[in-house]
């Protein structure tokens, strides 16, 4: 019973995300994929909704650590504030080094999952076609993109 009175109490936190029972899928990951040429910063172009993004501006950068994992900052300009997010990745598979566990300090619980889809671009604005080309490799990976909304990246100075 405890259990179901703390999911009630958590649905408000998910209600603006996609969420399934059961556990998470396994999408493919890109094939010769290059861990140096993904560092750096991302902007985020458009993104399911999840609870903890709700600004604009929003931009990720990530950065190797001396002791090998990778320092990813999450930033977005939120109620007249740039507000960051430190979380890390790890590779755990060096023959699938695409695959890479994120965590920062939340989590939930694994009766559910939550999906969460991000299309990132080098800058802050990406051509419709590259958009609808990420979109589709989504919608190929099961991906229900009914909920996806595009990031406000407007009048943003760099974080």
């Amino acid at each position: 019973m405890s259990a179901v009175c703390l999911l009630l109490l958590m649905l408000p936190l998910v209600s603006a995300q996609t969420y399934h029972w059961g556990p998470c899928p396994t999408p493919k990951v890109q094939p010769n994929f290059n861990l140096q040429q993904y560092l750096g910063r991302w902007y985020e172009i458009e993104k399911l909704p999840a609870s903890f993004e709700r600004g604009k501006c929003i931009e990720a950068n990530y950065a190797i650590r001396k002791d090998g994992t990778i320092q990813v900052l999450n930033s977005q300009f939120y109620k007249d504030k740039v507000r960051i997010a430190e979380g890390t990745a790890v590779v755990q598979d060096p023959r699938e080094q695409a695959r890479l566990g994120v965590s920062f300090s939340y989590y939930v619980l694994r009766l559910f999952h939550v999906d969460y889809a991000w299309i990132l671009g080098r800058s802050r604005f990406l051509p419709p076609e590259t958009v609808r080309y990420a979109k589709n490799l989504l919608i190929n990976e099961g991906i229900d993109l009914f909920r996806m909304k595009a990031t406000d990246q407007m009048g943003c100075k760099d974080n």
